[in-house]
């Protein structure tokens, strides 16, 4: 239990600090719905490649850039090389 409490205040303390956050928020499309804060970030949990030859991609997730309820996002693509 005391293992457990130490792993739980440490994700806590990591949290406040700013450096991790939205651990586990995945979807399948853009957030359109929902209180998110600047720098939130939502992990694409279908993705897919798209794109034509040569310039394809896969987009890894979305990122909050306003504020809000809905807030904007913008994709966060990689280039898969095909």
């Amino acid at each position: 239990m005391q293992r457990e409490l130490r792993e739980h205040a440490t994700q806590i303390n990591l949290l406040s600090e700013g450096r991790i956050a939205g651990l586990y928020t995945a979807q399948a499309t853009i957030p359109t719905a929902g209180p998110y804060i600047q720098g939130d970030f939502v992990r694409n949990s279908a993705p897919s490649e798209l794109g034509a030859a040569s310039s394809k991609y896969v987009i890894f997730g979305w990122l909050c850039v306003v504020s809000g309820d809905p807030a904007t996002f913008v994709q966060c693509r990689y280039l898969t090389g095909n």
